[in-house]
């Protein structure tokens, strides 16, 4: 689907008009309308709770209108226009004394279809929406397809989603924003990587490990590295899930997708700053080369990793991704990753656990979200922990037991981080288990935006 046709500048043209009240001026709002309008309403039973849509008769014959129910009308959410646009009949609509504001995102988004595996497709032609802030569209629509894609790779098969396939993604984004791109594999990945070949090693061929960097912008501005875990399929290792586990296991390149689609914002925005983008994507499979527990790994930093758990092997391949990025000087680290059911259990399927150690950047990160829409969680790096992830024979362990698993998992990144350079960890689940208006079921975007509000707060184009 294209989402630079969504939203366009109202220039008078025929349009149906859309209504919008809440629950608490509905009253108000429905003493002012004709008998036949409130008839209507009163049939369809609408009473202006958000996301109820009604149709209203117009006055000459084929004439109709919409009113839509919001939360709160004084506050433009993002979602006050998505049910509208998931549910209303192709055609262009214009909002009566309303600004989209914010739902411009919500309007687009709530056309989105993931239907690439359909034999019949089912088409639904465009709702086009006329604003009165073109200035805005621009954003709505960059911010609406770097969702899609997020939501678009998440969804797709395993099968067809390897670390070549995150390779690939990489290099169509470099390309369109004259970006460069770095691939790792093999012997070279074997030595310069150890932690990342060790948890992709047991994959078939096809889907070998490698690690994908991608370098845009000028080198004299802020040099900030986006780390992304890309495990394309993660069965557990030895360690195997079960297969109620291993079920949506080929969201586990979610942080990856965040971060190609974070990319592709940052680059398509202009902000200054030198990208620096990394994936670490591996295939955690099973076969007689597999990791083992007990086995001890030398990771790219030199500390030595105990397996404690094969599971546990999405922190293993963005320790060696945060380890180069340090050593290619770094400014600012942040790092996306589907990497602890802990942080559900805790937090929930909408709320990203957000880890740092720069009390500053924590709080903007955290106000950026709100802003957003798009909220964080922030959760603590308590030292006192570490002790969990101790080891009799190697450096560190990479499990920490049954307790504060999303605490122990970011404790153990910490270690790859030096405490002056900045740095941000959101353990992100990158799936939605039911669907809400302009949120369907299936891969989504969750802390996206909330990062993207906080760069081009603090590097401002121009």
């Amino acid at each position: 689907m294209r989402y630079d046709n969504l939203i366009q500048p109202d220039n008078a043209q025929a349009a149906t008009p859309i209504h919008v009240t809440d629950k608490a001026c509905f009253e108000t709002w429905l003493a002012l309308q004709s008998d036949a309008a409130r008839t209507a309403i009163k049939a369809q039973k609408f009473e202006g709770n958000a996301n109820d849509l009604a149709i209203l008769p117009g006055d000459k014959p084929g004439e109709w209108s919409v009113v839509a129910g919001v939360s709160d009308m004084a506050v433009p959410g993002v979602w006050h226009l998505a049910k509208a646009a998931e549910s209303l009949p192709e055609g262009t609509y214009r909002l009566v004394d309303y600004d989209a504001g914010d739902a411009m995102l919500g309007w687009i988004l709530g056309q989105y279809r993931f239907q690439e595996y359909l034999s019949e497709p089912k088409l639904v032609g465009p709702r086009v929406l006329l604003v009165r802030e073109p200035a805005r569209i621009p954003a709505a629509e960059m911010q609406a397809a770097a969702t899609a894609l997020v939501r678009d790779l998440v969804n797709r098969p395993a099968s067809d989603l390897g670390p070549n396939a995150l390779e690939t993604e990489a290099r169509r984004i470099a390309k369109s924003h004259k970006a460069e791109v770095t691939v790792t594999t093999g012997e070279a990945l074997e030595t310069g990587y150890p932690l990342i070949h060790a948890v992709g090693k047991a994959a078939a061929r096809t889907h070998a490990p490698r690690l994908i960097e991608m370098e845009w912008g000028d080198p004299r501005h802020p040099r900030i590295a986006i780390v992304g875990k890309g495990i394309t399929f993660d069965s557990g290792g030895l360690d195997i899930k079960t297969a109620s586990g291993m079920r949506l296991m080929k969201k586990d390149m979610g942080g990856a997708a965040h971060a190609l689609a974070l990319a592709d914002l940052i680059m398509a925005a202009h902000l200054p700053v030198r990208l620096h983008m990394l994936v670490a994507a591996a295939e955690n499979s099973i076969a007689g080369d597999a990791m083992r527990p007990g086995d001890i790994i030398k990771s790219r930093k030199g500390l030595t990793v105990e397996i404690d758990n094969t599971d546990a092997e999405g922190r293993l391949v963005l320790a060696d991704a945060l380890t180069k990025a340090i050593q290619d000087k770094a400014e600012l680290i942040i790092d996306f990753a589907t990497l602890t059911g802990a942080a559900r259990v805790a937090l929930g399927p909408d709320l990203p656990a957000m880890f740092s150690n720069d009390e500053q950047i924590a709080n903007a990160m955290l106000a950026a979200s709100k802003a957003a829409s798009d909220p964080l969680w922030r959760m603590p790096l308590w030292a006192p922990y570490m002790e969990m992830l101790d080891s009799d024979i190697a450096d560190i362990s990479n499990s920490g037991g049954a307790f504060a698993g999303a605490v122990t998992a970011a404790l153990f990144l910490q270690k790859f981080v030096p405490d002056d350079v900045p740095w941000v960890h959101l353990d992100t689940f990158a799936w939605r288990p039911t669907g809400k208006p302009g949120r369907p079921k299936g891969g989504e975007a969750l802390g996206l935006r909330a990062v993207f509000r906080y760069l081009t707060e603090t590097y401002p184009v121009g």
